[in-house]
């Protein structure tokens, strides 16, 4: 019997959804304007993946996403106050009452406006995605709100007044350290504490302490261990969190058990089996193949086959193609959920990696 002709990868019609999405976003992305700024990365990110942003997207374009992207830093109170100190980063959209100026001072300071530390997270990603050199980022400012949201128990939430605080800010706040090659803002010990007290009886981690094992979840956990250079000391059993990774798949993977597949979990699940050096033992062809039929005909790919496509999973679907060595999709700094060539550009030409 003559083998099965691998599934085809779409993408022209990719990269003219992330072109589409980046110049106007749907109707339907209404409610999530706050979070704009990780749209944007969704869009950047794969289009860098796809080899296609430099052609797609031009250069007076890149130049001006950089600009919007400087215009949403929250920078400190201008009479040198401790007022802001724990609101500084980078906001996740456009705020009316604030001027666009991506060179602004502190002159339009004020009070309850805030950043977001997984908005932080992708603004700086995305700078460097599209070539900044992250001179303007204030990192000072940013390290000492990263030390004022952290918690006695380690955890963080997205911003000083949230009572959300779970893995997602945990991870945020670690590869934004990470980034800025300044780890100052964090008690390592503490995090290693609160990564501990996410894991599962079944060696996984949750979204908070006491919950139930989650994939994303131990994308954050694992991930965050992994940047502070932590997992031995952070993962309680390596061999029961591989293996209920592993227990995940069908075709793609499941965030949870008893769950469908679903193709952003191709992507967190994948990664932590990557960086636990595990990723070898999935069954990759049945995860291409899934990959594949969650593609639309316009582009982009949806959760799963038959879905409609959101940015999201596009993007993840993406980088999942890219965990396999996907040729034609470009590779990932894993750990930080970056493209590789970003990240190389940061240390190569960031003064803060000097």
């Amino acid at each position: 019997m003559a083998e099965a002709t691998p599934a085809t990868i779409n993408f022209g019609k990719h990269v003219k959804y992330f072109v589409a999405n980046l110049t106007m976003l749907p109707t339907a992305y209404t409610e999530t304007e706050t979070n704009r700024m990780t749209l944007a990365f969704f869009c950047l990110a794969s289009l860098e993946l796809l080899g296609a942003l430099e052609t797609a997207v031009s250069e007076r374009n890149r130049s001006d996403w950089i600009e919007w992207i400087y215009a949403q830093q929250i920078k400190p109170a201008p009479d040198g106050s401790d007022l802001n100190r724990a609101k500084c980063g980078f906001r996740g959209a456009s705020w009316s009452g604030r001027p666009f100026d991506s060179h602004a001072t502190t002159s339009d300071y004020i009070p309850y406006d805030s950043g977001h530390i997984t908005n932080t997270y992708t603004a700086l990603i995305s700078l460097l995605i599209l070539g900044d050199d992250l001179s303007r980022v204030d990192r000072d400012a940013i390290v000492e709100s990263i030390r004022c949201m952290q918690q006695p128990d380690g955890s963080l939430g997205p911003t000083e007044e949230s009572l959300e605080r779970d893995a997602r800010f945990f991870f945020s706040a670690c590869a934004v350290s990470y980034i800025l090659n300044d780890w100052r803002g964090l008690d390592l010990d503490q995090c290693i504490h609160y990564a501990r007290q996410l894991q599962t009886y079944e060696g996984t981690f949750g979204q908070q302490p006491h919950m139930e094992a989650h994939g994303g979840s131990t994308f954050c956990g694992v991930a965050a261990l992994t940047l502070m250079g932590k997992q031995e000391q952070g993962i309680i059993n390596k061999d029961k969190l591989i293996r209920w990774c592993l227990s995940r798949q069908t075709t793609g993977f499941a965030g949870r058990p008893n769950k469908d597949a679903d193709a952003c979990y191709c992507f967190w699940i994948g990664a932590a089996l990557t960086m636990l050096d595990a990723f070898q033992l999935t069954n990759q062809d049945n995860l291409r193949e899934f990959l594949a039929q969650c593609q639309t005909d316009f582009g982009g790919f949806g959760k799963a086959p038959g879905a409609r496509p959101d940015l999201m999973h596009s993007y993840m679907g993406v980088a999942a193609l890219s965990l396999m060595g996907e040729p034609g999709i470009g590779r990932l700094d894993v750990a930080v959920n970056a493209p590789a060539t970003a990240m190389a550009r940061l240390k190569e030409q960031c003064v803060f990696w000097s």
